[in-house]
């Protein structure tokens, strides 16, 4: 495996890329091995990696987001240990801190070893390291569906569709506490590609953390937003994303105007 990281960091420019490309490498592990033990029957993929792994958005991720989707048989003990032991066997030496709130449990995988295995120059001092988070107590609604990948393996894994997605993004955008420039920059990605969102997940979603129903549907979803972004400094919601960018060139689509048209043109 070793060697598999060093061939794909070699011809990346600069130590940002490839910081970015060999993160995402040990995530489609962490994928692998979640699917070789049997774990995507109780979990889904969701979030920004999941559009990147999934349907190729051009921004990488730090995290890897799973909603659990079945109690039966969840032990999230088993899984840290079955990624420990996975990736020890793929040759890499991974340290696991495990924590869990009321909803949600918690790893940052670390591999201390691996930059100065890779040689990586400019990486600084820090681990590499992924972050995995399963949501224990998702909102309902969401479509589930199996999408068969070929990057590095072969692997089957269950996520949510690309409306159930879209409506976990919306609330991400409109909703979280401290707004992610990624947010903004997948939500733009969905705006380009005309997706429409699943309303049932969305109020849901909405209710579970606001404590109130929103009633969002395809009559007031679009004044909802251009509402909100109004409100929005996408000044800093740039640096957010900015280094996890393929192409540096598409911050200039975080803007108030772009995002207002593209919203406009959709709904």
């Amino acid at each position: 495996m070793i060697d598999l990281l060093k061939k794909e960091i070699a011809g990346r420019k600069t130590p940002e890329d490839k910081v970015n490309h060999l993160r995402e490498m040990l995530q489609i592990v962490c994928l692998k091995i979640l699917y070789d033990k049997g774990h995507f029957s109780n979990i889904t993929f969701n979030g920004g990696t999941a559009l990147r792994i999934l349907y190729g958005i051009r921004r990488f991720s730090e995290d890897l987001d799973f909603f659990m989707t079945s109690k039966k048989g969840y032990d999230f003990g088993a899984i840290a240990s079955d990624l420990k032991r996975g990736f020890s066997l793929n040759g890499l030496d991974a340290s696991l801190k495990n924590w869990g709130l009321s909803h949600v449990d918690n790893s940052t995988i670390k591999f201390p070893e691996l930059s100065a295995n890779l040689e990586l120059s400019g990486a600084g001092d820090q681990d590499i390291s992924i972050r995995l988070e399963i949501n224990l107590d998702p909102p309902a609604g969401g479509k589930i569906e199996k999408t068969l990948i070929n990057k590095m393996f072969l692997i089957n894994i269950a996520h949510f569709s690309l409306s159930s997605l879209f409506a976990t993004k919306l609330h991400a955008c409109f909703f979280r506490k401290n707004i992610k420039g990624r947010d903004f920059y997948d939500l733009i990605w969905y705006l380009g590609k005309k997706v429409k969102p699943d309303y049932v997940l969305l109020n849901n979603a909405i209710r579970q953390t606001e404590g109130k129903f929103q009633k969002l549907n395809e009559n007031n979803l679009k004044d909802f937003m251009l509402q909100r972004i109004d409100k929005i400094e996408f000044k800093s919601l740039k640096k957010d994303v900015e280094p996890f960018l393929e192409d540096k060139t598409e911050l200039r689509l975080l803007e108030r105007d772009v995002i207002a048209k593209s919203i406009i043109d959709v709904f």
